[in-house]
C-alpha cells in the first residue's frame, strides 16, 4: 500500500452498515460480522455483537436493544458504534496476539467532517493506537492492485456485498 506503509499487525476496517469486514496483511479478510449490536440499556454494557446480536433484532427483552449502530456507512449512534468497535478491535487483537493497533478505515467518499471525527474517536476509543481514514474508492483501487500515484484513469465501482 506504498503510502501507508501497512504493517503485519494493522488491521483495516470496513464499515459497512450491513456487515463489518476486518483485514490483517498477509492473512486477508479475518473477520466479517454483521454490524449489529446489542446493549443492556441499565448498564450500558455489551451483551452481544456481530450474528449473535443480529439474532437479537426485535426480539429483546425491554432492558436490552440491539441496534445498527451505522447508516449508509456512517455512524448514526455514536455510542454503540463505539462499543461494537471495541468488542470487535479486543477480539481480533486477542486471536492475531496484536495489542493496541494501528487502524485504516474505509469510509464513503463525500462524508463530512463532522462524521470523519466520530469515526476516527469512536476507532481511538475502541483501543487503536492510531487511526487513518481513506475514502472507500481509494480503498478498492489499492486493493485492487492498481498504481493510485500514476496519472491514469481508471472506474471503480462499488456494488458493496448483500448479506441479510
Amino acid at each position: 500500500m506504498g503510502f501507508f506503509n501497512f504493517g503485519s499487525k494493522d488491521i483495516g476496517i470496513d464499515l459497512g452498515t450491513a456487515n463489518i469486514l476486518v483485514t490483517l496483511k498477509g492473512k486477508g479478510i479475518v473477520l466479517v460480522e454483521p454490524s449489529v449490536v446489542a446493549i443492556d440499556r441499565k448498564t450500558g454494557a455489551i451483551v452481544a455483537t456481530g450474528e449473535e446480536a443480529k439474532e437479537m433484532l426485535g426480539r429483546t427483552p425491554e432492558q436490552i436493544k440491539a441496534v445498527r449502530p451505522l447508516k449508509d456507512g456512517v455512524i448514526a449512534d455514536f455510542t454503540a458504534t463505539r462499543l461494537m468497535l471495541k468488542k470487535l478491535i479486543e477480539k481480533i487483537s486477542e486471536r492475531y496476539n496484536i495489542g493496541k493497533p494501528r487502524v485504516v478505515v474505509g469510509v464513503p467518499s463525500g462524508i463530512t467532517e463532522v462524521e470523519e471525527r466520530a469515526v476516527e474517536e469512536s476507532v481511538m476509543h475502541a483501543g487503536a493506537k492510531e487511526v487513518y481514514l481513506m475514502e472507500e474508492p481509494m480503498a478498492a483501487a489499492v486493493g485492487a492492485g492498481l498504481d493510485v500515484a500514476e496519472p491514469s484513469g481508471n472506474i471503480i465501482v462499488d456494488i458493496g456485498r448483500w448479506n441479510d
